[in-house]
């Protein structure tokens, strides 16, 4: 049975430098917010609108809270 090699290939650029000739490309990966980032995020939105004297719940402060931290993810 023939196994297959697998290689990576690096690729050399005119603008990088002698020392550092070979040039990566940096992988980012998002990342979903925990529970414990949403709880805090939550109770911090449940502080604020209560000190508005905004009626809401639980279950609001928790979705605007998933909801914030989505959208931050996306943008970084």
């Amino acid at each position: 049975m023939a196994t297959k090699k697998t290689t990576t290939k690096k690729t050399r650029t005119p603008a990088a430098s002698a020392k550092n000739p070979v040039t990566r490309k940096a992988v980012t990966r998002k990342t979903r917010p925990t529970e414990e980032d949403i709880r805090r995020k939550a109770e911090e939105l449940y502080h604020e609108r209560i000190a508005r004297g905004e009626y809401g719940t639980a279950e609001d402060d928790w979705l605007k809270a998933e909801a914030i931290l989505k959208d931050t993810g996306k943008k970084k």
